[in-house]
């Protein structure tokens, strides 16, 4: 039987309900499940945090990276479960999809109802984490994340709704594939994997998005107060209002690197529209162009990137690759 560590972070799925509201208890969902869990595989428990995950810092990304990467090189460890607060959920699993080298299964889950709620998503999602990471084919496909009942990449999953127990969504791809609590199937594999080195998220990026009649006002403050990088959320195809320009040309006058995003659920900035403001502008201004990530994946990616202390031409490469 797999040996699967299950990490917990906190959020919904170790909640319960009172007078006050949705709130962090004292334990964990996965030491009460314990005894069901263990029989599908030896279970070992290392709550690390118990923090909703609008609370999470930097600090706590770092130091939770930190220990998967010490529970990973454990010879008798075949999986690792993360579970997780669903409002950033998809930041972290895509930061540790970059940070951690490929090996054994890594699958963060969690829920959409607090644990004493009537029908509970969470010992479903948490039962389907575990089968996944103890499924040998998970090995080596970038961070999972693992959810009623589908499987998706760290890469491309993303929060679409508020509260259905089918929040979490790959718009630009589909679930990777499926599980349910006697068997784990994939529909296919995930296009790339980029790994970087453990670097430190002590580079201030800041992440602005576009909507009409904006100006530059918020990109001056970006720039003045000292940020290293900007990630702009851009209309359709990878277009700002006239009025940003001039903001967007004082950060690469600056040196700074400006990444795009589309503001799109699906597809990915290109440089076609030649106006002021369009995306082939911007392009000849000397913006980046991102490869299909959202922006709060790209802030998290540029972050990494200069931690690494990565060039602009390096930076470049790694988001239009």
């Amino acid at each position: 039987m797999k040996r699967i560590v299950i990490v917990s972070v906190g959020g919904t799925i170790d909640m319960k309900t009172d007078e006050t509201g949705v709130k962090p208890t004292d334990r964990h969902t996965a030491e009460q499940l314990q005894y069901r869990l263990s029989e599908f595989a030896h279970i070992e428990l290392q709550p690390i945090f118990n923090l909703p995950s609008p609370h999470l810092t930097f600090d706590h990304l770092e130091k939770l990276r930190d220990l998967i990467l010490d529970i990973r090189n454990r010879p008798d460890v075949d999986g690792v479960v993360v579970t997780h607060g669903t409002d950033t959920l998809e930041e972290t699993a895509y930061f540790l999809d970059i940070q951690l080298p490929p090996g054994i299964p890594v699958v963060l889950t969690g829920a959409m109802r607090s644990s004493d709620e009537i029908a509970a998503d969470g010992p479903a999602n948490l039962l389907q984490a575990v089968c996944t990471a103890a499924c040998g084919e998970s090995a080596n496909k970038g961070v999972l994340v693992a959810w009623n009942g589908e499987i998706h990449s760290a890469h491309d999953v993303v929060k679409t709704h508020t509260s259905r127990l089918d929040a979490f969504q790959s718009p630009q791809t589909g679930p990777l594939g499926s599980v349910d609590s006697r068997s784990v199937t994939f529909y296919h594999i995930p296009a790339k994997h980029e790994y970087f080195p453990s670097a430190p998220l002590t580079q201030s990026v800041g992440l602005v998005k576009m909507a009409i009649g904006m100006d530059s006002g918020i990109l001056h403050y970006l720039i003045n107060k000292g940020s290293n990088g900007l990630v702009i959320e851009a209309l359709g195809q990878g277009n700002v209002p006239p009025a940003a320009v001039p903001g967007i040309q004082a950060a690469i006058a600056k040196g700074i690197p400006v990444v795009i995003v589309s503001r799109c659920l699906r597809g990915k900035p290109k440089d076609v529209y030649g106006y002021e403001g369009g995306g082939k502008h911007l392009r000849e201004m000397g913006v980046i162009f991102s490869n299909g990530i959202n922006g709060p994946k790209a802030r998290l990616k540029l972050m990494v990137l200069l931690g690494c202390q990565f060039p602009l031409d390096a930076i470049r490469a790694a988001f239009e690759q």
